[in-house]
């Protein structure tokens, strides 16, 4: 009698083991960019399907749906991150070591003007609370507040260290991943002063970082293959996550109560909420080497990430440099 059900049953173990391998994740598209240059931040814009790519000095507006090119908005250096403000039609690109930010018109794609930041705009963000578009500036540890009305500095937060990027709650506060001290700073929105300093140990060091508003959880991409999940009330550690290595941006899902790593060892890290105490480490989807940051459409739930081919590494490179012409979006969403 064993013997008779034991093939049966081994091939329904099969059948279940293969089924709990598969992943839950496609790559269903790449889009690919001719033009040299490195890249950074994007942002996908789901109320004009369009989305915007940094790539070398120029960023890339594409047909988030087609891959087809909308437009190209060049610049004078390396550019970093987008931020859009819909209501002005405007659109906002940190423009790296030119210590500029951008400012462009959302539907012609020209160039509007220049606002003065501090060293090294790196991360940019739209604060929908205070009405501000806010740099992140590197070298020179602090933020530039920007009043989109006039495209003129408002403010000057300073910091204790490089502030990598920010999210807002939409309520009054602002969250900086300090990449240099390894922690979150807050800045209150109406004053534009720094109020908290939270360690986000154990974690070392900052990349990437989203906010899920409804239940106030933060999620920090770390140096040490680590997802710091931080309560943005208190500054309490929730959660502590493996994810892959070289994360360099970090999205959420507002409807799948879902987190994404984007990591340049070629993972996607899929992290879900399971409630607002509770997170579990889905899969680690496989994607390309240098998929490192990631944009993330509310709407359709599709995942984009950058990536290509790379030469080796230099001592005088910070990165491994792209091949030119092999430049691509890769687009990524569920099974």
């Amino acid at each position: 009698m064993k013997t008779y059900y034991l093939l049966p049953a081994l091939m329904l173990m099969s059948v279940l083991v293969s089924h709990a391998q598969r992943s839950a994740y496609r790559i269903s598209g790449a889009y690919p960019i001719q033009s040299s240059g490195g890249y950074d931040y994007m942002t996908v814009d789901s109320a004009s399907d369009n989305l915007y790519v940094s790539h070398g000095s120029q960023v890339n507006v594409l047909n988030k749906t087609t891959g087809d090119s909308i437009g190209v908005i060049k610049t004078e250096k390396d550019v970093h991150g987008i931020a859009l403000v819909h209501a002005l039609g405007k659109g906002y690109i940190s423009n790296g070591t030119l210590n500029k930010v951008l400012v462009f018109d959302l539907k012609t794609n020209k160039v509007l003007g220049y606002v003065p930041t501090g060293k090294f705009a790196d991360g940019i963000f739209y604060d929908d609370f205070s009405k501000k578009v806010i740099s992140c500036n590197g070298m020179s540890k602090n933020m530039t507040v920007i009043d989109p009305t006039a495209d003129t500095v408002f403010a000057t937060i300073q910091l204790s260290g490089w502030p990598e990027t920010a999210v807002s709650d939409g309520k009054g506060y602002i969250y900086v991943n300090n990449a240099e001290k390894a922690e979150m700073d807050v800045v209150d929105a109406t004053t534009f002063k720094v109020i908290h300093n939270w360690p986000n140990k154990p974690g070392v060091g900052a990349s990437g970082l989203a906010i899920d508003r409804g239940t106030m959880r933060l999620f920090a991409g770390c140096g040490n293959k680590l997802m710091i999940v931080m309560d943005a009330t208190n500054g309490k550690i929730i959660s502590s996550l493996p994810i892959g290595d070289e994360c360099d941006g970090v999205g959420f899902d507002n409807h799948l109560k879902t987190a994404y790593s984007a990591n340049g060892d070629g993972t996607l890290t899929v992290v879900k909420e399971l409630s607002a105490d509770n997170f579990a480490v889905a899969e680690n989807v496989q994607t390309k080497p240098g998929a490192r940051t990631i944009a993330v459409d509310q709407i359709t739930h599709k995942v984009y990430l950058p990536s290509g081919m790379f030469k080796a590494a230099t001592k005088e490179s910070f990165r491994p440099q792209i091949i030119p012409g092999t430049f691509k979006i890769l687009v990524v969403e569920k099974s």
